[in-house]
């Protein structure tokens, strides 16, 4: 497999991939048309901030699998697009927690106790031992906008020095804030009570300059540090802010555009503290990513959860083992019954019982569907497929009971037009060995592999050596056979493996007996 990498990332996650067996290409200075060259014959990109990863990428790079970012912010990365085409996006966040949470409380300390300015004229030979009176972060308030893995480490670092905790953030629990020693408040009030606010939420059009001067004339003092994403403060207001003595000062490591322009208002402000994105620079931070971003590149490849996916599902280390051998069970039990109801499909439910209820079963239910679509030839995985089923108006239904009659676990997938239905239900033999249970409520113990007819007809004499006959006739194999009826007398159903396809001639001579109800083909595992 080639990966492709844009933006430098530590020598241990590219060693990583090379002894793996991989070929690994660097090419840090494309963009535009050039990108678009290099990544075509890519199976893999990693990048970092620098590289644009936009819908014209996905659609260069029909081999790519994964884009993994070497750090949190995924705001360069087109996510929507990526999903359209099947391609998964993965961030490390985890590497750069602690580095970014250290940043954040220096940078603070550096705005309080205006430690660059003094540090700069003492270079140029001045004592302004009297020009500078620090405040101290004891007994004052923090606010933290967007209590995420960062905040939260800011929070916990500046609450250990006496700090009062008060927070802003729509998607995080009360009782997670109380574990942290945080209040939460809504964002007027978390910037009014605020001696000190730091900002830890990402760029997206909801979050895109939310502190401009209005926001920042409500702090009234106090010094704002941003050590998290340009653009989400205004960055000529707060120059204003702090210029006019509505702030007290400013820490920024992050920029509306980056590279700095030499004009930008902030750098003017002699109480606003700037440093070019340092955030992360730390070298454990830094190998961290890279090792983290070539595991999960390696996990893709191998068709493994991707721990950190962003829009892909994804489920924990220790539970993947219980789960993998569901994963194909359930896509197959999706194929077969596609194929089997051969109809326009507006509803699929995929139904889990005993042990297997248990479990996260997000990937489970995506690998489903993966197997109901593919036979409609829509160009599915398990990264799109959820998505492909919300552009369809397709309803996808997740059903869980613990208790199942005959099997420690079940996966039912059931597909729909809204008034008929088919449901193929699958099961594990001895751990590992998938069988084929029930087709449409009729019991099986079908080996889905390869070629297989589903025959539904009457119960009658003579209708299986028929069958065999007209296959036997046109040069097909019948490799194995389980059938089961409803009734003495009544309908029938009867699955076989074959070691050929049929035709649409074969099926047709089959269908042409009166005591033939249907014939359908099923295509597994590529063949």
């Amino acid at each position: 497999m080639k990966i492709l990498v844009t933006d430098p990332v530590a020598d241990a996650g590219i060693a990583r991939l090379r002894d793996a067996g991989h070929e690994v290409e660097t090419a840090y200075e494309v963009a535009d048309e050039e990108l678009l060259a290099a990544v075509a014959d890519a199976n893999a990109l990693i990048v970092r901030s620098g590289t644009e990863v936009t819908e014209a990428v996905f659609e260069a790079a029909e081999d790519l699998v994964i884009v993994g970012r070497a750090g949190i912010g995924v705001d360069n990365i087109d996510i929507d697009a990526a999903t359209d085409h099947g391609v998964i996006v993965a961030n490390a966040p985890e590497g750069n927690v602690r580095a970014a949470a250290e940043h954040s409380v220096a940078m603070a300390f550096a705005a309080a106790r205006s430690i660059p300015q003094a540090h700069a004229r003492l270079k140029a030979g001045e004592w302004a031992k009297g020009d500078y009176l620090g405040t101290e972060v004891n007994g004052k308030t923090l606010g933290v906008v967007g209590l995420g893995r960062v905040g939260q480490e800011v929070a916990k670092r500046l609450g250990s020095l006496g700090m009062d905790i008060v927070a802003f953030d729509p998607y995080i629990g009360e009782e997670r804030a109380e574990q942290i020693g945080a209040e939460l408040v809504d964002l007027e009030d978390c910037l009014a009570r605020a001696d000190f606010l730091t900002v830890h939420t990402p760029l997206t059009p909801e979050t895109e300059n939310m502190i401009a001067e209005d926001e920042l004339a409500t702090m009234g003092g106090g010094y704002l540090i941003n050590c998290a994403r340009g653009g989400v403060v205004d960055e000529d207001a707060l120059a204003g802010a702090v210029e006019s003595g509505t702030l007290d000062g400013a820490a920024v490591d992050v920029f509306a555009d980056e590279p700095v322009a030499p004009d930008n208002p902030l750098l003017a402000v002699e109480d606003i503290v700037v440093t070019p994105h340092l955030g992360a620079s730390t070298e454990a931070a830094q190998e961290y990513v890279a090792t983290s971003i070539a595991d999960q590149i390696l996990a893709a490849f191998a068709d493994e959860p991707v721990v950190n996916a962003l829009n892909a599902p994804s489920v924990d280390k220790s539970a993947f083992p219980r789960i993998r051998p569901y994963i194909d069970l359930a896509e197959t039990a999706g194929k077969v019954a596609a194929q089997v109801f051969d109809d326009r499909v507006s509803e699929v439910t995929v139904s889990y019982e005993g042990d297997i209820a248990e479990e996260d079963v997000d990937l489970v239910t995506a690998s489903a569907l993966k197997g109901v679509f593919e036979p409609l030839e829509w160009q599915v995985n398990a990264v799109n497929a959820q998505k492909i089923a919300e552009e369809r108006g397709i309803d996808v239904t997740e059903r869980k009971s613990r208790q199942t009659e005959d099997f420690q676990s079940l996966i039912t997938v059931t597909v729909s037009d809204g008034e008929e239905s088919v449901g193929v239900c699958g099961t594990l033999f001895a751990g590992d060995d998938p069988r084929i249970v029930r087709i449409d409520g009729f019991r099986v113990d079908a080996i889905p592999h390869g070629q297989m007819l589903v025959a539904r007809n009457y119960d009658r004499p003579g209708v299986i050596g028929f069958i065999g006959t007209v296959l036997g006739d046109n040069d097909i194999n019948i490799a194995g056979m389980f059938n089961a009826r409803e009734t003495r007398g009544g309908e029938a159903l009867t699955v076989y493996n074959l070691d050929q396809p049929v035709s649409d001639e074969v099926r047709a001579t089959l269908l042409a007996d009166e005591r033939l109800i249907d014939v359908k083909n099923i295509t597994l595992n590529g063949e």
